[in-house]
C-alpha cells in the first residue's frame, strides 16, 4: 500500500531512536510529512539531546521527504503544544498523533520510589495526555484524525518490577477508549499497540536466570522496524473500521487483543452476606478467574 499516507501529516513521539524512528522513517516512506519529536533523554528520563531528532530529520530530508524536528518535553504541558504548532506552521494541518515516547525505571514494588513512580506516570501517562489533548483541537476542527497510543503487555497481562510502567500503560489504554468514544463524532480514531521489539527500553529488562535470557534472546529477534507498519497502517484513512481497539505486534504476527467484558454472574435476590458470597461465588467463579500470569508466560513460544 505506498502512498497510504500521501499529503498527511504525521506527529510522532519518542522518534528520534528505536521504535519511534522506525515509524518516523516509514510514515515518511508512505508519503507523509512527519513531526520528529524527542528529548533525547535516557531509558529512565534524565539527560538531553536535542540533536537526536535532528538526525531522524536529516535522514527524511535526505530520503526526499519532509520532516520537521521538536524536542520538546511532552510531560510538560505548554511544550507538548508546540508539537501541535509545528506541525500547523510547517505543514499546515495534523492528521495522526503517534504517542510512543516513554521511559522505564524499573524496581520491585516495596522498592519503588515516590520519584520513580511519579517520573514514569508524568512521562508514559500524562505525556500521552498533553500530546493528545493539544492534537485533539486540532483534530475536532478539521473534523478527521487518528491517535496511535503505545500501550504494553506489562499492563495489559503483568510482569514484574513494573508497577510504575505496567500502570501508565494500562491506563492509556482507558484513556484511548475514553477518547474513542468521545470523538468518534468528530471522525477521531484512537487505537492502542502493545509493541514486541528490542530497544534501549527492552534491552534495559534485568537478566537473572534462564529464563531471563531466553526471554531476553526472544525478544532480540524482534526488530523495531516490524512494528511501524501496524502503526503507519492506523495512521491512514485505510484503518477507519479500527476505533478503541487493542492490538500487538511480535515480529510478524499482529494480534487483536480482548477487551474486559463480564464473562460469568451470580444472584441472590435477597442480597448478600459475606459468608453466602464465601458459599456461592467461589465455586461459581474459581473456573472463570484470571490467572495471574506474566506476560512471557503468555507469549512463551518464539516469535514467528
Amino acid at each position: 500500500m505506498a502512498g497510504a499516507l500521501m499529503g498527511k501529516v504525521v506527529a510522532v513521539t519518542g522518534a528520534g531512536r528505536g521504535i519511534g524512528r522506525e515509524v518516523a522513517l516509514l510514515c515518511s516512506a508512505e508519503g507523509a510529512a512527519v513531526i520528529v519529536n524527542d528529548l533525547g533523554v535516557s531509558v529512565e528520563g534524565d539527560g538531553q539531546d536535542g540533536t537526536v531528532a535532528d538526525q531522524v530529520v536529516a535522514e527524511i530530508r535526505a530520503a526526499g521527504g519532509r520532516a520537521w524536528a521538536n524536542s520538546a518535553n511532552i510531560a510538560a504541558p505548554a511544550e507538548a503544544q508546540t508539537i501541535v504548532d509545528d506541525a500547523l506552521s510547517q505543514f499546515g494541518r495534523l492528521d495522526a498523533v503517534v504517542n510512543n515516547a516513554g521511559i522505564m525505571r524499573d524496581r520491585i514494588f516495596h522498592k519503588l520510589s515516590q520519584a520513580d513512580w511519579q517520573a514514569v506516570i508524568d512521562v508514559n501517562l500524562h505525556g500521552t495526555f498533553n500530546v493528545t489533548k493539544a492534537a485533539a483541537l486540532a483534530f475536532r476542527e478539521q473534523g478527521s484524525g487518528a491517535f496511535v497510543h503505545f500501550t504494553s503487555t506489562s499492563g495489559l497481562i503483568g510482569t514484574f518490577g513494573q508497577a510504575n510502567y505496567s500502570a501508565s500503560k494500562m491506563a492509556v489504554v482507558g484513556l484511548s477508549n475514553s477518547i474513542a468514544r468521545d470523538m468518534e463524532r468528530f471522525g477521531v480514531r484512537s487505537n492502542c499497540v502493545a509493541p514486541f521489539a528490542w530497544s534501549r527500553l527492552t534491552a534495559s529488562i534485568p537478566v537473572e536466570t534462564e529464563a531471563d535470557r531466553a526471554r531476553v534472546e526472544r525478544i532480540r529477534k524482534m526488530s523495531a522496524d516490524k512494528v511501524a507498519p501496524l502503526v503507519a497502517f492506523l495512521c491512514a484513512d485505510a484503518s477507519k473500521e479500527f476505533n478503541g481497539q487493542v492490538f500487538a505486534v511480535r515480529r510478524n504476527e499482529v494480534y487483536l487483543f480482548s477487551q474486559p467484558r463480564p464473562i460469568r454472574t451470580i444472584h441472590n435476590s435477597e442480597g448478600w452476606t459475606v459468608e453466602r458470597l464465601a458459599e456461592i461465588a467461589v465455586p461459581a467463579f474459581r473456573t472463570g478467574l484470571t490467572p495471574l500470569e506474566h506476560s512471557p508466560q503468555v507469549f512463551a513460544w518464539d516469535p514467528i
